[in-house]
């Protein structure tokens, strides 16, 4: 294929991969909440125009990773406290529901993977936490097939993501057991089949994270008093 459409395609397949390295670098932290993205950097880097640059950032975009600014640029995504505090708010509601569409797709095969996930956010470093505690959470919601509330409650997570990393490392709580016990718990639940009681023990474990996060308001920096 030759033409337009072979170059559009071109173009979409490395905005994706642009978009899959900077995603993997953000949620890594290497890019603070704030941070200038330049799309002449990342177009030289990857020795590329600037057309898959513009349509990785539009994807990072879509996931909340990244916000565009009209004729001005594009960054990092930054909350303030309150913002972050309202995301939770709907983590809170959302994500059990979410649960509840999966749970009774879940195998065996899955729960097993779910406890393996579990022991091994136990023994983890803080980024080996975040990285077990994120696939552990994806994995009960995977199943489910959703129209918008699968992609709504990663574009949360993306969002709220480097500050929950600033969390685990201010408050250590990779080795808080609470958080390790409501792992178990949820697994147990969906092993048992029952949906409600995990639900009701996943909006607890958002809920408890929101508290946790308001009594760290330095995690914020200059967020916190932000309009």
């Amino acid at each position: 294929m030759s033409g337009p459409l072979a170059v559009a395609r071109d173009h979409g397949r490395a905005g994706s991969g642009i978009a899959d390295t900077l995603r993997d670098e953000i949620l890594r932290g290497i890019h603070p909440p704030g941070t200038r993205i330049r799309q002449e950097d990342l177009a030289a880097r990857h020795t590329t125009s600037r057309i898959p640059v513009r349509e990785a950032l539009r994807i990072l975009e879509a996931e909340g990773l990244v916000t565009l600014v009209a004729n001005s640029g594009a960054w990092v995504s930054r909350l303030t406290l309150a913002e972050c505090e309202e995301l939770y708010l709907v983590r809170e509601r959302i994500e059990p529901v979410l649960l509840g569409m999966s749970a009774p797709l879940l195998s065996g095969t899955d729960l097993d993977a779910l406890d393996d996930l579990a022991a091994r956010m136990e023994r983890a470093d803080a980024e080996d936490f975040l990285r077990h505690d994120r696939e552990f959470h994806f994995a009960t919601y995977a199943p489910a097939r959703t129209v918008m509330l699968g992609d709504t409650v990663v574009g949360l997570w993306n969002r709220t993501h480097h500050y929950r990393r600033a969390f685990v490392t201010a408050a250590h709580v990779r080795h808080d057991g609470t958080a390790h016990l409501d792992h178990r718990l949820l697994v147990a639940a969906l092993r048992r089949g029952d949906a409600e009681e995990a639900a009701h023990v996943l909006e607890r474990h958002i809920r408890r994270t929101r508290i946790e996060l308001e009594r760290h308001p330095e995690i914020f920096g200059d967020d916190a008093s932000a309009g």
